[in-house]
């Protein structure tokens, strides 16, 4: 059922974009370094690789320098317009083609790199490799200012490791195992009003048992 969601959801998306992206696709053509679509290689379901499309925002070479494939926030490799469509999440539209093929569903834990994925708990691990990962999720809503908090600290990967990860794919297991059509369609509602509101808060007032954050997680956000 979610399969068929995400296939017709997607594709009537897609349609509607067509006139935002040919406004982008002039854009970037003549901004930053003339690149479109930034592909990067992803884990997928059953650690299947695949390759996630976004619109460009950073310098080509980005994932072997500075910070490499973690961003923080004011990252020098990310070009003027790039910070704008990331800001807006405008960014992340291409990965509509990706939900089309299959690669991606609209709810799941994000799509990561093999380093970044890495930087799970081996038992979370174990066990959110066999989940198709998502456009957005419990885990992404509530880190939605992700680069703004590792950016603070001297240490942006040991930060993402010992606290931002466990935590991030404890909410993404227990949505695993809470499942379904309404959950799916809360959490893409939940999405939104983030984005517009900034307020991550509201997934406690709307998924009632949702994993509490520990210390660490508190002391990281000013809780």
């Amino acid at each position: 059922m979610i399969r068929i969601i995400d296939f017709c959801s997607s594709l009537l998306l897609l349609i509607l974009l067509i006139p935002l992206f040919l406004i982008l696709f002039i854009v970037l053509s003549f901004t930053g370094e003339g690149e479109i679509f930034y592909f990067q290689e992803r884990l997928g379901k059953n650690g299947k690789l695949f390759n996630l499309i976004k619109f460009a925002t950073m310098l080509k070479n980005s994932p072997n320098i500075l910070s490499k494939t973690i961003t923080v926030n004011k990252d020098p490799r990310i070009l003027p317009f790039g910070r704008f469509l990331r800001l807006s999440k405008i960014n992340e539209l291409p990965q509509l083609i990706n939900i089309l093929r299959g690669d991606m569903s609209f709810v799941g834990p994000r799509p990561l790199t093999l380093e970044t994925f890495n930087y799970y708990p081996e038992i979370i691990k174990k066990k959110l490799k066999y989940i198709k990962p998502g456009l957005s999720g419990l885990g992404s809503i509530f880190f939605f200012n992700e680069e703004s908090i590792i950016s603070i600290e001297d240490n942006p990967r040991k930060i993402y490791k010992s606290i931002i990860a466990p935590y991030k794919g404890e909410l993404e297991l227990w949505f695993k195992n809470k499942l379904s059509v309404k959950n799916y369609f809360l959490v893409i509602l939940c999405t939104i009003y983030v984005v517009i509101f900034k307020n991550n808060r509201i997934i406690f007032k709307v998924f009632k048992d949702i994993p509490k954050p520990n210390i660490s997680v508190k002391k990281i956000l000013n809780y």
